[in-house]
């Protein structure tokens, strides 16, 4: 759990960045001509296999395996 407001706006800011590009690459995808529930899943899968490379912090909880 992230407690610190600090912490909490640079997620935050993070969080928009993030969703910006998504929508931006996801507009260029369907100008292109690609399906746009298709190329949502591919941004699903991608956020789905990615990784933080650190061990989570101490008593931070952590989502049940699917």
């Amino acid at each position: 759990m992230i407690s610190c407001v600090e912490k909490l706006k640079v997620m935050q800011e993070n969080m928009d960045e993030l969703l910006q590009c998504a929508q931006e690459a996801l507009e260029d995808a369907v100008l292109m001509g690609c399906d746009e529930a298709q190329v949502k899943a591919a941004f699903v899968a991608a956020i789905a296999a990615l990784s933080s490379g650190y061990a989570p912090a101490e008593g931070a909880e952590t989502p049940a395996p699917e």
